[in-house]
């Protein structure tokens, strides 16, 4: 092979594995691990609310304990549901009996640009949750330290593991708990958080167990997956 036509050879081998490259960092991976509770470590990730913050009885934990059968660890989320208000409360709140666990902000955001589907590991009491995904705040308060809130229905059966896969398109715009009723797209590509919340009213799936009382759903991962 003359030394023109290895040089060629050279270039083009060079520009197909830059191509390559380029197309790996283009097209993500099939799913993007964004949460697991592998111990204790994980739950400073988390913080707790619920309408006790307001006069509300409600009470929520969140702990880490043992898969069981040589199974990694898992996420407990549990408490009680009251609808009831503490005496005296200072607070005028149109509805009480809710608790949750948000993520602390992301160090930045996360991008997940490229997957369209939200996907949780979860095993339930057969309540409906709510996924809730923050994006950078350009909507709702432009200049206030609110962040945009997407909603999705999770349904969490007794029992048995589910994987519960929401499409991104089905997480609706809300502002305080309200659905906002306009035409919006939700920016992925800006993620700054998410939160699992439950309240009594229940809703979401017919079927569902509503109502105060406990609730408990334990909590393998969170990924963003790209549906085939």
């Amino acid at each position: 092979m003359s030394r023109f036509r290895s040089l060629w050879q050279a270039s083009v081998n060079a520009t197909k594995k830059a191509l390559t490259w380029e197309l790996e960092e283009w097209v993500p991976p099939v799913e993007k691990r964004i949460f697991k509770f592998n111990s204790k470590e994980d739950l400073k990730t988390w913080h707790l609310y619920s309408d006790s913050e307001y006069g509300g009885l409600s009470s929520a934990s969140l702990e880490i304990k043992d898969g069981g059968n040589g199974s990694d660890c898992i996420g407990v989320f549990s408490g009680n549901l009251s609808t009831d208000m503490s005496e005296g409360s200072k607070w005028n709140i149109n509805r009480s009996g809710f608790c949750g666990m948000r993520s602390k902000k992301f160090d930045g955001f996360i991008d997940l640009e490229g997957y369209d589907s939200i996907a949780l590991r979860l095993r339930g009491d057969g309540r409906c949750y709510i996924s809730t995904i923050y994006t950078e705040n350009w909507m709702n308060s432009p200049g206030q330290a609110e962040d945009n809130s997407w909603q999705a229905f999770v349904f969490a059966p007794k029992g048995n593991w589910y994987t519960a896969k929401v499409p991104l398109t089905r997480y609706l715009p809300t502002w305080k708990g309200n659905v906002i009723d306009a035409d919006m797209e939700m920016n992925p590509g800006r993620v700054v958080g998410m939160s699992l919340s439950v309240n009594a009213q229940g809703g979401g799936f017919i079927g569902a167990k509503s109502g105060a009382g406990d609730f408990l759903v334990e909590i393998d991962w969170v990924k963003a997956v790209r549906m085939p």
